[in-house]
């Protein structure tokens, strides 16, 4: 047999999970993960909703009448989708699909509960999110740089990539109530809210 680190390895600990094997070290770090990410989504929305001052001062906070998205949108001068994006800043529509999608994202994350759906909303936030920055753009449409740092992988991809591997891994199931929302029969008879 071979040796793992300190043991061999039929004395590793092991969870299970469907259709794999996952150490207890690597199940708590996908939770931890899971909830890092969560969080990461759940700061954004009460920055925004609340101007905590990080990226939203508190006069253009959401419960003061600022528009989580027209800071943003309302700047994007790079890539093939900009007008579009210029064009939705500050619409209600967007500001309330934006806010609820980092608030359902943040708490399913964070919950460990409803991974596939949170997996596929965040993916999708990101990548339209990577389309509004658009990496692949050296300069701006005045001219100016960027700030791209990569033109494909940047922490949009990453984020996405991440939502992904916590679905697909069960992380729900470490520190989380993926293993109680799995078992409602609501979520047995509808695997993809899982």
């Amino acid at each position: 047999m071979t040796t793992i680190g300190r043991g061999s390895a039929a004395h590793l600990e092991k969870v299970e999970a469907p259709g794999s094997m996952l150490t207890h070290t690597a199940a708590r770090m996908l939770a931890v993960l899971r909830i890092a990410t969560g969080f990461v989504f759940l700061w954004a929305f009460f920055d925004k909703t609340f101007g905590w001052g990080f990226a939203t001062p508190s006069a253009r906070a959401w419960i003061n009448g600022g528009s989580p998205t027209k800071g943003f949108l309302s700047n994007v001068e790079v890539g093939p989708f900009d007008g579009f994006f210029r064009g939705i800043a500050g619409d209600a529509w967007a500001d309330w699909l934006f806010m609820l999608g980092l608030l359902a994202i943040g708490v399913a994350f964070v919950l460990g509960i409803g991974l596939r759906i949170a997996a596929v909303a965040g993916a999708v936030m990101m990548a339209l999110m990577w389309a509004a920055e658009w990496p692949p753009d050296k300069t701006t449409t005045g001219g100016e740089p960027s700030g791209s740092t990569n033109p494909i992988v940047d922490y949009h991809v990453v984020y996405g990539l991440a939502g992904i591997v916590l679905a697909l891994t069960y992380a729900g199931h470490t520190w989380g109530l993926g293993k109680w929302w799995a078992s409602l029969p609501f979520v047995q008879k509808n695997r993809w809210l899982i």
